[in-house]
């Protein structure tokens, strides 16, 4: 019963932040700012499905400028946990197929992220410069699920490198975000489903890579959050990822 109120509630504010969402994208289209206030709606929501959600900013995060922004990813709730840690002037880079899910989709699209076709590596690799002249023409950050997927319980999975490109083409720091282990943690039919942990970690240099040393930026990035990811996991009395 308690599942259904649940599914029944988030389905009458999905339509309700449609109106809103389109609403405001018809004011200011594509705007940089779009992205993090439907961050905050999303976000909002957490109480709802019985999760606390704890976020910590490291103090060298609020001063960063444009960057790019990585966080693990592991299933759907991402939406409503990860988005406590979008900051204003971020926008995410996401696949094309996005645009075709109801009502997430098109706003997805007209809140100002980025879409690309990874089915065709000629076209992804074009989105990137894409991504790159956004960042250095209108200072906008970019936030990236590294992964490439959902982790689902499978721990921190490897990285794509395209987050990483995008930092050094950019000459912008990557600024890594890790959310504790929380799959298969929420059952909507129970009231508390417990604490969830986000954090987001100082910046790392692209600069000190360069374009050959990507590989070892992106290596770095993934030994920092994979350490922070037990860490929190450990806090959490979670057990590691088998």
């Amino acid at each position: 019963m308690l599942k259904l109120a649940r599914i029944l509630l988030l389905g009458l504010l999905l339509i309700v932040w449609f109106v809103l969402a389109l609403l405001l994208c018809l004011v200011r289209p594509r705007h940089p700012n779009n992205v993090y206030v439907f961050a905050r709606m999303y976000h909002a929501v957490c109480p709802l499905i019985g999760l606390k959600v704890r976020v910590t900013i490291a103090d060298e995060v609020k001063s960063v400028g444009p960057a790019v922004y990585v966080c693990n990813h592991q299933s759907n709730f991402d939406i409503f946990t990860v988005t406590g840690a979008v900051m204003p002037g971020v926008v995410a880079v996401g696949k094309k197929s996005l645009l075709w899910l109801p009502f997430f989709g098109l706003i997805f699209w007209l809140s100002g992220n980025v879409l690309i076709d990874r089915s065709n590596r000629s076209r992804a690799i074009g989105t990137i410069g894409q991504v790159v002249n956004r960042i250095k023409g209108r200072g906008t950050s970019i936030w990236m699920f590294p992964e490439g997927t959902r982790s689902q319980g499978r721990g921190l999975l490897p990285f794509k490198a395209g987050a990483f490109h995008t930092a050094v083409q950019a000459e912008v720091p990557v600024v890594p975000i890790v959310c504790s282990s929380y799959f298969g943690q929420v059952d909507l039919n129970r009231w508390d489903n417990g604490e969830v942990l986000l954090e987001m970690l100082p910046p790392l240099c692209s600069k000190e890579h360069g374009a050959a040393g990507i590989r070892e930026l992106s290596d770095t990035c993934r030994e920092k959050m994979a350490a922070k990811l037990a860490e929190l996991d450990g806090k959490l009395g979670h057990r590691p990822a088998a």
